[in-house]
């Protein structure tokens, strides 16, 4: 059935029009802080109240502007995860997990113990939230929310209270704990690593809108659009004149570059990810088809990789977008024997063509 949402918020400085549908499959919301995506998860639990709109949840009517529906949070049975987790501090675990569980005294000792066993927190049934890791209070929350079996558990930046070096275990712990829930789940991130790993499915946000909808992998493949390509972690991204049917001129990196596809007039930008160049050591041995000549202005060591900022060698355009990034492993860059002239390829393959 899943859950429908169609609404619209005015907010100080600009508005929530936000349209999307669920199917089953985990539903990431991408957008950068700030672009209303916490915003469309108060409305969808109750706390906040759109101006306008529709939310259905397996064909329930959450909300109904029009109908003058609008269900008390409680009713909704929606399962929320707050960014801090907004565990009750003056309660043990065992207190926290069973505070929304509505039954006997001692159905509801049964069911906490049961969540306490599935969430592995034995021991700690009588420490306070203080007491607790990140991971432990994370577990606590997500525990309070299924204790209820809830229609859909909305995770709100689940991560954005963690140290970044305890993110990609609990990140695998989260995912395992996930499939003791067999609901729907809705995710608001800012971080495309998270949106990739756990949601089949994005819609990506930006300043209150939606502005696309469809599988991540497709649309980290092919953002369609400049601001999908920017959160979807595309650092290279140039304003660009189609020339021809299938020749496109990038203005920032002044190249003219060949594809053998077909071009739609609507491209306005050309991107390419900073892992996608093709290093040409012998450019009298290829085609000079889409080479840039670099020009090395900065070289940034990494953990595992360079960081190769440049421009094009034989451009003399000067824009403050004309620098380009490009990204090498450090055994392969280490291994060259020439670090002086450098030669990249752009694959067709590998370049966003964008409205």
């Amino acid at each position: 059935m899943g859950l429908f949402v169609d609404i619209k918020k005015k907010l100080k400085g600009f508005s929530i029009n936000v349209s999307f549908e669920t199917n089953g499959d985990y539903l990431g919301i991408l957008g950068a802080s700030g672009s209303g995506k916490s915003m469309t998860l108060k409305c969808i639990a109750g706390v906040e109240t759109p101006d306008e709109g529709i939310i259905v949840l397996n064909g329930k009517v959450l909300f109904d502007s029009k109908n003058k529906i609008n269900l008390k949070p409680q009713e909704r049975n929606v399962g929320y995860l707050f960014q801090n987790y907004a565990l009750f501090p003056n309660m043990t675990v065992e207190e926290n997990i069973g505070i929304g569980f509505v039954g006997s005294k001692s159905k509801k000792e049964k069911k906490v113990k049961e969540m306490i066993n599935l969430f592995r927190l034995q021991g700690l049934e009588k420490k306070y939230p203080n007491q607790l890791s990140g991971g432990q209070q994370q577990r606590v929350a997500l525990s309070r929310c299924i204790i209820y079996k809830p229609d859909i558990l909305m995770l709100d930046e689940p991560f954005s209270a963690l140290d970044s070096y305890l993110k990609e275990k609990l990140q695998t712990e989260l995912l395992e704990l996930l499939r003791l829930y067999e609901g729907e789940v809705l995710m608001v991130t800012h971080s495309r690593d998270e949106v990739y790993k756990f949601c089949k499915n994005i819609v990506v946000v930006e300043k209150g809108s939606s502005i696309l909808i469809g599988n991540t992998k497709d649309i980290f493949e092919d953002p369609k659009i400049k601001e999908v390509a920017i959160l979807t972690g595309c650092k290279n991204i140039s304003g660009c004149e189609v020339i021809a049917d299938n020749k496109v001129y990038a203005l920032d990196w002044d190249i003219t570059l060949e594809v053998e596809k077909a071009l739609m007039d609507n491209i306005n930008y050309v991107g390419i990810r900073a892992h996608s160049f093709e290093i040409i050591d012998n450019i009298h041995e290829n085609n000079n088809k889409n080479i840039i000549e670099c020009k090395i202005n900065k070289i940034v060591e990494d953990v595992f990789e360079y960081n190769i900022m440049f421009e094009n060698k034989n451009s003399n355009i000067k824009s403050d977008n004309n620098i380009i990034l490009y990204k090498v492993k450090k055994e392969e860059w280490d291994n060259r024997k020439n670090k002086e002239t450098l030669y990249l390829r752009l694959p067709e393959d590998n370049l966003l063509f964008l409205k």
